[in-house]
């Protein structure tokens, strides 16, 4: 009898460690199922930004929570918090998809995985206005940026007047943090690899520097927004160069003047003193009065060959452009466009 009470106890007691244990396995399934089901949960809002200025968890948690909305930027920040996240190394720029989990972008941030931000910049004049585009989707500021170009620029051996040589109007992409110094060498990176030996050489036998043609090349970009007449106007201002002519460039008036809206120029405006005046110094200006497109540099480069000396903006205001080999031709040319300029009022 003894045995059998042994047994059964032994029995029961096996049993309730059994429930136990099965009630333990149990939890631990609903506390897993709990726990994925928490960091699983996907971003249902529309595809945004998450940036990260400042090094701190208090910044790192507001950009979550401000952007991403209370549960699921919580939800984020926790998934980064467990995983071991340093603010110190996730400073930087994260692009957030519909449908991505909260595991997976608290992993991304943890890891610093940043999301390129593009830069884009065209139709650039100055350098001022180039680093106000660059820096507008960047962490530094126009400021930074300006600082960069004198420590690197200058490094390389360009004049202030010759910095906008160094860029190409593109898309770029770069990481949101990166420093302005590293993105002025990466630019700078592109400007070398486009002047290859043969670029150089070709320069070169125009009596140009690489700066010389981007000054070139500048002064056709200002003169027409044609890109199949530009190679033409190329050649009218190498033309000049070759024979001492001054390049007398209504461009190079507006850069000098750092009044861009001028439609007409008048005998005024050439009187004024400055380096870029090319109706009173003969050569070229300091440097390039625009960043200019790889395209318009290849087109001074191939210029194809004519005589002319003069050119006159059509009358019928199509963009093209009159050219003239002789000054009597030329100034037939202007009575014809001024005459149109005054019968619709544009002074």
């Amino acid at each position: 009898m003894k045995l059998k009470t042994k047994s059964k106890t032994k029995s029961k007691s096996n049993r309730k460690m059994l429930i136990i244990a099965i009630g333990v396995v149990v939890l631990l399934l609903i506390a897993v199922a709990c726990g994925l089901s928490y960091s699983l949960k996907k971003y249902e809002g529309e595809t945004c930004w998450i940036k990260i200025p400042t090094p701190t968890e208090a910044a790192l948690k507001d950009s979550l929570i401000s952007n991403l909305g209370s549960d699921y930027g919580l939800r984020v920040y926790q998934m980064w918090y467990i995983m071991g996240g340093n603010v110190e190394t996730s400073q930087g720029a994260y692009k957030v998809e519909p449908g991505i989990s909260a595991f997976s972008l608290g992993k991304a941030i943890k890891n610093n995985h940043q999301t390129p931000v593009r830069v884009v910049f065209n139709n650039v004049r100055t350098m001022d206005l180039l680093a106000e585009k660059i820096s507008r989707n960047m962490m530094f500021d126009k400021e930074d940026f300006l600082k960069a170009c004198d420590d690197v620029l200058l490094a390389e051996g360009l004049k202030k007047e010759e910095f906008p040589s160094a860029f190409f109007p593109d898309t770029y992409e770069f990481y949101w943090n990166a420093s302005p110094q590293k993105v002025v060498m990466r630019l700078l990176d592109y400007y070398k690899k486009f002047w290859t030996e043969e670029r150089v050489a070709k320069a070169a036998e125009m009596g140009l520097t690489p700066v010389q043609v981007s000054t070139v090349a500048s002064i056709v970009e200002e003169e027409t927004n044609k890109a199949d007449e530009r190679p033409k106007v190329a050649r009218l201002y190498l033309n000049r160069l070759k024979i001492g002519m001054k390049l007398q460039a209504d461009p190079t008036i507006k850069f000098g003047l750092g009044d861009f809206s001028l439609r007409r120029i008048t005998l005024e405006h050439l009187k004024v003193e400055s380096p870029y005046n090319t109706y009173k110094h003969k050569g070229l200006p300091p440097g390039p009065i625009r960043v200019v497109s790889k395209s318009t540099l290849e087109g001074v480069l191939d210029a194809p060959k004519h005589n002319y000396l003069y050119m006159c903006a059509k009358e019928d205001f199509s963009g093209y452009h009159n050219f003239a080999e002789d000054y009597d031709t030329h100034l037939a040319n202007a009575r014809r466009y001024q005459a149109e300029l005054n019968k619709r009022n544009i002074k």
